[in-house]
This record gives structure tokens, sequence and C-alpha cells, in this order.
């Protein structure tokens, strides 16, 4: 018998040798307090688990790396693109799983433990040491609806733990006061008996949520989730041994097919040139007579717009995309994540992206609505200029000092470019504003509903003499069209008062 239970154990023991459940008994040391933490983390995962679904991989490989705009500031290399998108997924993760890496310190499993060198293995060598890669779709599904129920239950407790804080500061204040009316009285009554059923509420929503949860199992979930997320950002972009995972892990590249996986790929050919200025006001020539400036500055010297500047974007320069492939050495994390830092030259380097944006999106609301702008706007507006913008727009106004801008086809001609400028590039500045308020409220928030906006579709990688020669464009357009209005609206009052003046002349003649 003896011999038999021990041959039961063994065969047992290698039948299971990467089991991680936790087997302790002892008084498992529970979350408590830190559940809202870890809600915290189990949504950022959920967060970026959705943004790597079939849906979103494809947008970003027909959509997201071919908009005008990132075409025109930041790169037409749709490699190099994509190579973007996946540093920023992998940093994500990264941050993640340096938060489940501080969580399993608090485990009793020692294999939990040892959470950030099985990972980083993994991450390097592809090798799952401990079996952490879930592959079953059921199984992926269960664990993704637990962790949604999770953060629901602790967000929910959450709010009703500040209710109860509320209430009892409202108590306290109440029993201070020593007014003894009937309707104080009452008062105190109805806040004891909502403090009650409320207590009862937060320590049930304690039960269910991660409050009460022990380390060991809660931790498992994350780390199981972290492998399972690393795994599909492997097998759809392509990366290191994601192909032959690929192989092993059909589920993680779920639907798509192998023409639609995103692998970073040579450069693409894209068509010839792509001018930043928005179309042509050929009613204009460079070798105008000299007598014409007399005019204006924009009856004359804005009819160079066609060949003034060439958006044709290449990469940036500082990024040299035909380079070896990264040394094994400096990590999966490292050699992937290392495109994110800014290039010189571009809007992130100088920690102006943020500023332009909001220069950007306050041109625009001018531009929409010229008539509606005052001297102490159009002030405003000047003093956020940077002082290279400011240089750049004297030199292009210069000459133009008391010009009569009352030419409606001109008018008409840089209306119809500046909606064309702000077509592309608009939408890079919200993206910016967007994507930054994200960040900002998330250390806030308990749990943040986020878009999928990456930082390649905002200003962050944008080269700064690019949307610099852009937003002077911006401010010489508005310049004219803001004076034409002026001068449009003067005329008409002054024609309205002539045509007054004169009635009433009449008037008293009669």
């Amino acid at each position: 018998m003896a011999l038999e239970t021990l041959l039961i154990r063994v065969k047992t023991a290698f039948s299971n040798p990467n089991k991680t459940t936790p087997s302790f008994k002892t008084n498992p040391k529970r979350i408590a307090v830190l559940a809202f933490e870890v809600a915290g983390v189990m949504s950022k995962l959920l967060h970026l688990w959705q943004s790597l679904s079939d849906a979103n991989i494809v947008r970003l490989q027909n959509d997201i790396v071919s908009l005008e705009g990132v075409l025109k500031l930041i790169s037409n290399d749709k490699s190099f693109l994509l190579k973007l998108a996946v540093a920023e997924y992998c940093d994500s993760l990264r941050l993640v799983a340096d938060s489940v890496t501080r969580l399993s310190q608090n485990c009793n499993d020692p294999i939990l433990k040892t959470f950030h060198r099985v990972f980083t293995e993994f991450a390097d060598s592809g090798f799952d040491s401990v079996a952490w890669t879930l592959t079953n779709p059921k199984e992926i599904e269960s664990k993704h609806r637990r962790m949604e129920r999770y953060v629901t239950l602790t967000l929910t407790l959450h709010k009703e733990i500040d209710e109860l804080s509320l209430l009892e500061s409202t108590l306290r204040k109440a029993l201070l006061n020593n007014n003894k009316s009937k309707n104080n009285k009452n008062k105190i009554s109805d806040l004891e008996q909502k403090i009650f059923w409320l207590k009862q509420e937060v320590k049930n929503l304690k039960e269910k949520s991660l409050w009460n949860k022990g380390f060991d199992n809660v931790v498992l979930l994350l780390a199981r989730f972290v492998f399972t997320l690393l795994a599909r950002i492997k097998v759809v972009f392509g990366i290191g041994n994601g192909q032959s995972q690929s192989q092993h892990l059909p589920y993680l590249s779920r639907s798509l097919s192998a023409s639609a996986t995103v692998h970073p790929s040579g450069q693409q050919n894209l068509e010839n040139s792509m001018n930043f200025v928005s179309g042509s006001l050929k009613s204009f020539k460079l070798d105008e007579k000299k007598e014409d400036l007399k005019s204006g500055f924009f009856d004359s010297n804005c009819k160079n717009l066609e060949n003034s500047i060439n958006f044709l974007s290449g990469p940036l320069k500082s990024l040299n995309l035909d380079e070896k492939k990264e040394d094994l050495k400096s990590g999966f994390f490292d050699s992937n994540c290392m495109v994110l830092k800014p290039p010189k030259g571009s809007l992130g380097d100088s920690a102006l992206s943020l500023h332009y944006a909001n220069l950007i999106i306050v041109m625009e609301k001018m531009i929409k609505s010229p008539q509606l702008v005052g001297v102490d706007a159009r002030d405003d507006l000047y003093a956020m200029l940077p002082n290279s913008v400011r240089s750049s727009l004297r030199l292009r106004l210069k000459g133009s000092i008391g010009f009569c801008a009352c030419d409606p086809l001109l008018a008409n001609e840089w209306k119809i470019a500046l909606g064309r400028i702000l077509c592309w590039l608009l939408p890079l500045a919200h993206n910016m504003i967007r994507w930054q308020s994200e960040r900002s409220f998330e250390e806030k928030r308990l749990v943040l509903k986020k878009s999928n906006v990456l930082l390649l579709q905002t200003l962050f990688f944008a080269d700064k003499v690019k949307i610099e020669a852009a937003i002077t464009e911006l401010l010489v357009g508005l310049n004219y069209v803001w004076r034409f209005e002026r001068e449009m609206t003067s005329k008409a009052l002054f024609e309205c008062s002539n045509n007054f003046n004169g009635f009433l002349s009449l008037y008293k003649s009669n």
C-alpha cells in the first residue's frame, strides 16, 4: 500500500509539472484595500485585449497607417508606422506587467513570486516554462468575463464606500448639533438607518469583489492574461517567435487569415507626391510685375501656393528603418519600444505637441466663423504662437501692411485651401488632446474608458518644421479671410448708413 501511494503521488506530480494553482490553506493574504489598484490593472488588460481585436488590427492596417495627416507629417513608410503601433502596444503591456510584478511579491506561491523572471524569459525567448499562456477560446472568454465582473463589482464597492463615508460625516455633524428638535432627531434616525443598510451592502460587495480575494488566485489570473496578451501581439505582428507560436496557438490569431495578419513589411510604394499646399490657386503666377505688389501681399505673393512647400513625407531622418534586427541581448521590450522615443526635430522631442494641438483647434474655430473673431481674440492667438512661427509669419506677411482685402474670389480660394489643410491636420490635433487627457485622468480614476487612439495618430511624432509651415499657412489664410469679412461688414454698414441718410433726406424734403 505504501508503495502504491508513493507511485500515485509520483504519477500526479509528473502529470501536472507546471501546476501553479495555490494550494496553501493557511490564511492566504487578502487583497483588501489594494483591490482598487488591482481593478485598475485588470481594466488596462481588458482594454489592451480589446484594442488587439480583429476589427482594430484590420483598422490599423487599412485606415490608421493611411491617414493623410500621418503620411504628410510623420512618415509615408507603413512599415515604420506599424513599428510605432507595435511599440505602443508593447510598452502598455510592459507597464501592466510591472504592476503585476509588484503585486506578485504579496503571494505565498513561490512560483508566482518569480513572475518577472518567467515573463521576461517568455518575452525574450518565447519559452513558456510555467504554461501560463491561455490557448483555449472558452478559457480565455471565461477569464475575460471573470475580470470584467471583478472590475464592475470593485468599482461599485468604491462608490459605496465613498457614499458611506459621506453619510457618516453628515451623521457626525448632526450629532454635534445641539438642536434637540424633532426634525433633527428624525434626520439622525434616517441617517443611522441608511448607514446600517449601506454597511451591509459594502460588506456584501467586499465578499464578491476583489477585496476579500487572495493574492495568489488573483495574481495568477493576471499573470495568465498578461502572457496571453504578449503571445497575441507576437502572433498578430509576426514578432520574433510569433510565427512559430501561431502554429501552436491558432486561437491567438483569432479569425485573421495568414494574409490578414499585420507583419511589418518592406517600404510601401505610395503615390508619387503629396503636396502640403491644399490645392492650386492657379490664378496667380510668380512672375507678376512689381507694381502688383502695391495692391497688397495676398494679391501678389499668395500666388505661389502651388510651389511653396512640398510635404512628401519620408521616414524621419533620425530613424533608420533599414537597420538590422536588434540584438537579442537588449531584450524584447527594449528592442520593440525604443522607437517610441521621439526623434530630434519632432514635436514630441521639443515637448510642443499638446500646445500645437490646442493652437490648431483654436484656429479651426476662428476659420469656421471669422466674422465673430474680435481683435482681442486675434491678439490672444498671436500670443500663443512660438517664436519660430511668429518669425515665419512675419516673413510671409512682409509687405502686406495696409493692404485691402476686398477680392471675393481670393477669399473663397483661401477658404477652400484652409478647409483642405484642416481636413488632414485637425484629426491629429484632436487625437493628441484625447490621448493626453486619457492618460492625465488615468491616475485619478479607478476605471477609465479609453478610446483606441494610438500615439502615431497624434502630433507627437510630427515633424516640427512641417507642422509649423502648416500652421503658418493657416495663419496667413485666416488673416486674409478675417480682414475680408471685416471690410465686407464695414462696407455693408456704410452702404446701409448712406441709404438710411438718403431716405431721411428724401423724407424731410417731402
